[in-house]
């Protein structure tokens, strides 16, 4: 898999905001992706040495707008340590 796939956009919150002091970076990734492929992607892309890759699946959140009920996406986050 390309990195340019393994890695889809960063997650911009206040909690990735304070892991970024701690040179902890969020990234949204692909559902396959493993943990080697997101190191190797990140080392690729940002020209950094990766220390440590946590990966976690975001479950999807029932919404609601009026009478039309419906859920979010489930997705793939990776919080990496460089």
């Amino acid at each position: 898999m390309d990195p340019s796939q393994v890695i889809i956009r960063p997650v911009v919150s206040e909690k990735s905001y304070v892991l970024a002091a701690n040179d902890k970076y969020t990234f949204r990734v692909h559902p396959d992706a493993h943990k080697t492929q997101i190191r190797q992607a990140v080392e690729q892309l940002f020209e950094v040495t990766v220390v440590d890759v946590k990966t976690m699946s975001v479950k999807s959140k029932p919404k609601r707008r009026g009478l039309t009920s419906g859920r979010t996406r489930a997705w793939k986050k990776a919080v990496v340590q460089v």
